[in-house]
């Protein structure tokens, strides 16, 4: 028997902010949240609206991979904003979200931090996955949906990702309320989204990402073309991973283009 309630009262309740979550749609088995929330936004949602599901049949991944959990163990929602600035800052919107999940996570007492550009860790594993779609009006952004599977209370981990991947279960041996995570994901998330929004970079939330960030200060190997490592230095304004090389050049990684590892390790 679950210790927590996880439905759209419980989950509507817990949720206290201003605009993020503020409609609440809940479904015990969907295909995919990010395609349920994507048909809500065409017939007019609301920013702020979010799909969620106790279970995704056929959960979205990168790369067109699949991502799947068991029923009970993970927070799996979209979320739904409708930015006015142009859509050449919309890739941010990830960056973003890995940085709230992390923040929450802290908050709910495990060691979070991230792994550059937007992957949630603990323990050096990843603890979500992130996945935001865009669809475009003209040459303007009609809606943004941001995807985030969160490994809440999975008693096991599938034995080809156990050395990359960790649940909050894992990690404490405890079962956590998912209202309360996904509660204060789209608190972070809200307050982290509307000082981007200001200024389009990540000016007012760099401190807050860097103090964060895996391997700041530590070795990383860029996987590019010709790969090359030096030293994690942190992160500009446009989300780049700076990285100071052995001749004491300074490059600026771009997410869309590379990998970045740590040097012995996925992190």
């Amino acid at each position: 028997m679950l210790k927590y309630k996880y439905d759209q009262q419980a989950i509507a309740s817990a949720i206290k902010t201003k605009w993020a979550g503020k409609t609440v749609h809940f479904a015990k088995v969907t295909d995919s949240t990010n395609n349920w929330l994507k048909q809500l936004a065409k017939e007019g949602a609301p920013e702020g609206t979010i799909a969620i599901a106790d279970y995704q049949s056929a959960g979205k991944g990168r790369l067109g991979r699949v991502w799947t959990a068991p029923p009970d163990t993970s927070a799996t929602f979209s979320l739904l904003v409708r930015p006015t600035f142009a859509p050449e800052y919309a890739s941010m919107m990830t960056l973003i979200m890995g940085l709230s999940v992390a923040q929450a996570v802290r908050e709910l007492g495990l060691p979070a931090q991230i792994k550059w550009p937007n992957d949630a860790v603990v323990s050096r594993k990843k603890i979500c996955g992130i996945l935001t779609e865009m669809a475009l009006a003209g040459n303007q952004i009609d809606y943004v949906v941001i995807g985030t599977g969160i490994n809440v209370n999975i008693p096991e981990i599938i034995p080809e990702l156990s050395d990359k991947a960790t649940s909050f279960y894992l990690e404490t041996g405890k079962e956590f309320d998912r209202c309360e995570v996904l509660a204060l994901v789209l608190q972070y998330f809200e307050h982290n989204y509307e000082k981007y929004a200001q200024t389009c970079d990540l000016s007012e939330i760099r401190e807050a990402y860097e103090e964060l960030l895996a391997n700041k200060g530590e070795p990383v190997r860029v996987l590019c073309e010709e790969p090359y490592e030096g030293i994690c230095l942190g992160i500009n304004d446009r989300g780049e991973l700076l990285v100071e090389k052995e001749d004491g050049t300074v490059s600026c990684v771009n997410s869309g283009e590379v990998s970045v590892r740590g040097l012995y390790s996925y992190v």
